[in-house]
């Protein structure tokens, strides 16, 4: 099953034990103003496919997270857990918007992610690890390059679920 961008947002949220009120601020702090009911339609979890399809429907109970959101998001996150870096001279005021669609999505959620929690690479390794996938340090070097960079691979929905669940079990000490 492909993961989207709400069911990124839930996994993260249940990950780092993120409260409603911890979401509204994140999204706050990255640029995106929600209100406390916006972000709960954000985080409907779909049963399946029919369900989902249903969901869309159903615009006033469910709201999907687009790419901008999701960054927004990601971008909130940063400056939430690591507090508001002052921009270096010549950079730009906000981070760029990457996400212009969503078949990179994995590789700036993780690069963000570990931006935010301050994680090393090993950390990384160590936390897909607790998910029972062994990625060489090259693999990871890989999905963490710039898009573009000869050696960029795409990050598929199987390691970023992993990641996230790997995650869910450092923070939430779940083994």
């Amino acid at each position: 099953m492909d993961m989207n961008n709400n069911d990124i947002l839930i996994r993260l949220r249940y990950a780092l034990n993120l409260k409603d009120a911890e979401m509204i601020e994140i999204f706050k702090l990255g640029d995106y103003k929600v209100t406390l009911e916006e972000v709960q339609k954000m985080l409907i979890k779909s049963k399946d496919s029919d369900h989902q399809a249903a969901l869309d429907e159903d615009e006033e109970n469910y709201i999907k997270c687009n790419p901008f959101m999701l960054e927004s998001f990601l971008n909130g996150l940063i400056i939430f857990k690591r507090g508001k870096q002052e921009p270096k001279p010549g950079q730009p005021e906000k981070p760029e918007m990457t996400l212009k669609d969503n078949r990179h999505v994995n590789n700036v959620l993780l690069k963000k992610v570990k931006i935010a929690l301050s994680l090393t690479s090993e950390d990384m390794l160590d936390i897909l690890k607790l998910a029972g996938v062994t990625v060489t340090k090259g693999e990871l070097g890989a999905i963490l390059r710039k898009e573009g960079h000869p050696k960029y691979v795409v990050c598929g929905d199987k390691y970023a679920r992993n990641f996230l669940k790997g995650l869910a079990m450092k923070y939430r000490g779940i083994a």
